[in-house]
C-alpha cells in the first residue's frame, strides 16, 4: 500500500514507495556522463528528480507513463525540491486512485445538474442535440472522467465537468446582463465547447496528451464530435450549426492560443471570456493551494507572470 505521497514529503525526507513515472529525459553532462531527470507524480501532485548513478540501467528498465518504485533522498535545488534517486524499478499498480488527483465534487451530481439545465432549453433542436450526447453511455463515462487540462486548470479527474458546470452557471449572470445575446446558443456552445478533451488526453496514471491530442487539438476534435451527432438531429437550421462550430474553434480567443478564427459573434466573444474566468480562477486558485503555508504571498508564477497575494494569515495565540 502507498504511504508516501508527493505533497507530505520534505526536504530531508527519504522515500521508498511507488510513483507514476510521468517524464524520463537523458541528458549528458558537460564532461560527457550520462544522466536522467524524471518527474514523478500521485495524486497529491509531482516532484522532479534525478539520476546520477547506474544512469543507462536504470534508464533501460523503466518507461515513462509506468509506475515505478523509487528509493531515494529528498533534497532542495533552486528552491524546490527534488529527489536524488539511488534506485527506480519497474512497480506493479496497487490502486490507481493513489497517482491521480481527482474532484472533490460528486461528478453524478454535476453531470445530472447540467443535464437538467439542458432539458430546460426552450429550442427543440438544442435539446436534441443534447440528447445524442446524454444517450451516448461511452460519451457520458469520459465526460464525466476527463481532466480539463494538463496543468494550467482543473488537471483531475472530473475536472472537465466541473469546468464546464461551472461555466454553465456563469452564462445568466454575466451573459443574461446583456441584452440581444442568444442565451440557449451561448450555453450550448458553454457546455460543448471542450468536450473534444476526453479524447485529447490520456489519464491513467497522470494526466498527459494523446497521440490524437496532440496532433489534432481538443478543438478540431470536438468539431468532429459534434458533427457525428448532428447527424443525429433533425432539421438542425444550418446557420446555427455555423454559430455553434464558430464558437468552439474560437473559444480560445486568439489564433496565437489556438483558436483558428478569433471570436466574431457576441455568444462568442463571451464564451471566450466566461471560459478565461473559470480556468485562470481555478488556475490561480491551484497554485495558492499547492504554496507553503505562512506566507502572504505566493511564489513567481511563471505563466501568469507575477506573485499572488494570499493575504495575512491569522495566528490563533494560546492564553495561559
Amino acid at each position: 500500500m502507498k504511504t508516501v505521497f508527493v505533497g507530505t514529503i520534505k526536504a530531508g525526507d527519504e522515500i521508498d514507495d511507488a510513483f507514476a513515472l510521468a517524464e524520463k529525459t537523458l541528458a549528458q553532462k558537460k564532461d560527457g556522463k550520462p544522466y536522467l531527470t524524471v518527474v514523478l507524480s500521485d495524486k497529491s501532485g509531482s516532484v522532479k528528480g534525478v539520476v546520477w548513478d547506474r544512469v543507462e540501467e536504470i534508464a533501460s528498465a523503466t518507461t515513462a507513463g509506468d509506475v515505478v518504485h523509487v528509493k531515494g533522498g529528498v533534497s532542495e535545488y533552486r528552491g524546490k525540491l527534488q529527489v536524488v534517486i539511488k534506485k527506480m524499478t519497474p512497480s506493479a499498480l496497487e490502486d490507481a486512485s493513489d497517482f491521480l488527483p481527482a474532484t472533490n465534487h460528486n461528478t453524478d451530481s454535476m453531470f445530472e445538474r447540467l443535464v437538467r439545465m439542458t432539458e430546460s432549453l426552450k429550442t427543440d433542436y438544442l435539446r436534441a442535440l443534447f440528447d445524442s450526447f446524454w444517450n451516448d453511455p461511452d460519451f457520458v463515462q469520459r465526460f464525466k472522467t476527463a481532466p480539463a487540462a494538463k496543468k494550467m486548470h482543473h488537471a483531475y479527474i472530473g475536472g472537465l465537468l466541473e469546468h464546464t458546470l461551472s461555466m454553465a452557471l456563469l452564462v445568466e449572470r454575466i451573459a443574461g446582463h446583456y441584452s440581444g445575446i442568444d442565451l440557449e446558443l451561448l450555453l450550448t456552445g458553454v457546455i460543448l465547447h471542450d468536450i473534444g478533451k476526453i479524447q485529447e488526453f490520456d489519464y491513467q496514471l497522470n494526466i498527459d496528451y494523446s497521440d490524437e491530442g496532440r496532433l489534432l487539438s481538443h478543438i478540431i476534435i470536438g468539431i468532429q464530435m459534434v458533427d457525428e451527432k448532428l447527424k443525429q438531429v433533425d432539421q438542425f437550421p444550418l446557420e446555427k450549426e455555423r454559430l455553434l462550430k464558430h464558437m468552439i474553434i474560437s473559444h480560445h480567443g486568439t489564433r496565437e492560443f489556438g483558436s483558428p478564427e478569433p471570436p466574431k459573434t457576441l455568444e462568442a466573444v463571451l464564451l471566450n471570456y466566461i471560459d478565461e474566468i473559470d480556468s485562470k480562477v481555478n488556475g490561480i486558485r491551484e497554485f495558492m493551494a499547492s504554496e507553503e503555508p505562512g506566507s502572504g504571498w505566493t511564489s513567481y508564477h511563471k505563466i501568469f507572470g507575477r506573485h499572488f497575494y494570499k493575504g495575512k494569515e491569522l495566528k490563533e495565540t494560546s492564553q495561559e
